[in-house]
């Protein structure tokens, strides 16, 4: 059967402007990151070991940091030990870090090669393990900085002074309604430098004007627009080869032909003239008879020096111009194997380019997440820095460092919310109960949807900590605390059993990842209120306390829990005074849910992946002044636990 003459090189075309348009997008959708007066490094670094006593953590931003400034610093057992702050003399950063500003709607860099220091002092070092940096302040045009590092100390413990207490101090009210006005782009420490070496890209010139996060920077933009490059110059080789070999007849790459002559009637051979391999005009090679080969374009795989036409012979590689008795020119593809080898060579070669850059911009964008040097992106209200918490509290969601750099919206779309849950409906997507009462005490099943703008359900759900929605029902009073999974029905109908002890008013959070139609992910937690009826006191909040029972276990937690500011926050689960062995629930160690007294705002706050000194780490950014019920999930020898605690800020 013979080949169509155009598939092949529509095939490798085909591939070639797929590799470019892919590449186009990304470049699109990777703008260079904008950031004024982020960290720029540290004494001790971020992620260093410390073997010496200190008496100060150094911290050196790009410009000054604001008078009202708020630092912290925390001891492996979640002791502050930080003893105010203090402006330094500036000095050379170790690297020169680029920053990116909107300018007339165009990313333009400058370049900072002084760091501002602010000392923050240490009252002495309680503990050998993991010590925690967070601050927060306001550059000069008015976008909050903050963000937190950690550090290890293996040196010898030091006391305490003399009628010391440990602080427990909040951020000024003036400073944190600053940070507010912008609060979906703060900032985070401990990504790498953009040092001044680094080539800007010509996007950054004409970039739109939008926020991106540490995910995307001027590395990442970089390397695609190398593969941008790369497809476009290969695509152009292949043009021009192609218009060389069709001009020609010579396969490309080949430094050899054999001699020609022309394949014309009367032009050196008869018809019907016999030549090594060939027949007379209409006749077919030997080869082509018996299946050892096959006459391509008036060639054979036996014999590539001679060919035939439908009239006569030939013995080049060159076509005969336009005969109207001749067959139609194929294409360069089907003409010979060894071009069609070559056009596919062509293909895996640009192919495999394209993945190596492409490859090389994924690396970047990790490297971009790793290290100690300057943060140069905008991030949601407590942004992630590698070396500390990857946070992402604009959702209710707050993750740890091993999640990844990530950010979510928040119920109102702009990011402006560290709590939700507050709403039946966001972005588009609306929590629909299908029943909003029950009895208590009977278990009952609770089903519900998650309807769309189109007023269908959604069906699409990316599974998030190994289960594709999580369901949270707290009573009004902070009581009757559940963590459930529900399975939903093809047509989207979610389900599961529910029991409610004692009457009263609940409300009942879905918190997931909705898969919308371009395939991106949505996470968002909705709200909706739930009811049993009948006589309902509501039970007081139990006052703050360090311990809670949970089953056979006494779980302690520790930390100073900060308005606006990411602080670490401690738990250790104990059995008779041992520690318990703790086993992954839902892909951790643990889960944290917080949920904010009067109006139920919603915060659900993922740990570190590992244990930090025996602990169970979070990263907590409070929304705001008030009381909070937290309830803290483990699970030990395949039973989940909950310690709750109740946390009170000022």
């Amino acid at each position: 059967m013979r080949r169509h003459p155009q598939i092949a090189g529509r095939v490798v075309s085909g591939l070639l402007a797929f590799l470019l348009v892919s590449a186009v997008a990304l470049l699109a959708s990777a703008q260079p990151a904008a950031a004024h007066g982020t960290l720029a490094m540290s004494t001790p670094a971020a992620g260093a070991t410390v073997r010496e006593a200190l008496t100060s953590v150094r911290l050196f931003f790009t410009e000054k940091a604001a008078a009202n400034a708020f630092f912290t610093v925390t001891a492996p057992g979640g002791i502050r030990v930080d003893n105010g702050w203090s402006y330094g003399e500036p000095k050379p950063l170790d690297k020169p870090v680029r920053e990116y500003f909107l300018v007339n709607g165009q990313f333009e860099p400058r370049e900072y090669t002084t760091g501002f220091p602010a000392t923050v002092a240490v009252t002495h070092l309680p503990a050998k393990g993991e010590y925690s940096v967070s601050y927060l302040s306001v550059a000069s045009d008015g976008d909050p900085v903050r963000g937190t590092l950690t550090f290890r100390y293996n040196g010898p413990v030091t006391a305490a002074p003399k009628g010391w207490s440990p602080p427990s101090t909040q951020p000024d009210p003036a400073l944190l309604a600053a940070a507010e006005q912008h609060g979906s782009s703060g900032q985070a420490s401990a990504v790498p430098t953009v040092a001044a070496e680094t080539p800007i890209p010509p996007s950054a010139a004409a970039a739109a004007p939008i926020e991106s996060t540490d995910e995307n920077g001027p590395g990442a933009v970089a390397w695609v627009g190398l593969a941008v490059v790369a497809v476009a110059v290969a695509a152009a080789g292949f043009a021009v080869w192609r218009r060389r070999t069709a001009s020609t007849g010579r396969p490309a790459g080949r430094g050899r032909t054999a001699p020609a002559t022309s394949g014309r009637r009367g032009a050196g051979t008869r018809p019907g003239t016999r030549t090594p391999g060939t027949k007379g005009a209409g006749s077919r090679t030997a080869a082509a008879k018996t299946g050892g080969g096959r006459a391509v374009g008036g060639r054979t795989d036996a014999d590539r020096a001679a060919a035939t036409t439908g009239n006569g012979t030939q013995t080049s590689d060159t076509r005969p111009p336009a005969d109207p008795g001749a067959s139609p020119d194929p294409d360069l593809a089907s003409a010979t194997p060894r071009s069609r080898l070559s056009n596919t060579g062509l293909a895996l070669f640009v192919g495999a380019l394209v993945l190596a850059l492409l490859g090389g911009f994924g690396l970047a964008r990790i490297s971009g997440n790793e290290g100690p040097a300057a943060n140069t992106a905008r991030q949601p209200a407590s942004g992630p820095p590698a070396s500390g918490p990857a946070v992402s509290a604009t959702d209710g969601h707050q993750h740890p460092a091993g999640t990844g750099p990530h950010t979510h919206r928040g119920d109102s779309g702009t990011g402006e919310t560290l709590a939700t849950g507050t709403t039946v409906s966001a972005a588009g997507f609306t929590l629909q109960p299908l029943e909003r009462t029950q009895p208590a005490g009977v278990r009952a099943d609770y089903r519900f949807r998650i309807v769309g703008t189109d007023r269908q359900p959604a069906t699409r759900f990316a599974v998030v900590h190994d289960k594709p929605l999580h369901l949270i029902v707290v009573g009004r009073d902070l009581t009757g605390y559940q963590h459930l999974h529900p399975t939903m029905a093809p047509d989207g109908t979610w389900s599961v059993p529910l029991t409610l002890a004692r009457p009263g008013g609940y409300r009942v959070y879905a918190d997931f990842s909705v898969t919308t139609a371009n395939g991106s992910q949505q996470p968002l937690v909705l709200g909706v209120d739930h009811t049993v009826p009948g006589a309902h006191t509501p039970a007081a909040l139990p006052p703050p306390q360090a311990q809670a029972a949970a089953g056979p276990f006494t779980v302690s937690m520790t930390g100073t829990p900060t308005v606006g500011v990411t602080a670490p926050i401690h738990f250790q689960v104990t059995s008779a005074g041992t520690p318990a062995q703790l086993q992954r629930y839902l892909g951790a160690y643990g889960h944290l849910v917080v949920v904010r007294e009067g109006d139920l705002g919603y915060v659900h706050v993922h740990p570190e992946q590992e244990l930090v000194d025996g602990t169970v780490k979070f990263w907590l950014t409070v929304p705001s002044a008030g009381r909070y019920r937290a309830f803290f999930d483990f699970q030990v020898a395949g039973t989940v636990h909950t310690g709750e605690f109740t946390i009170d800020v000022p």
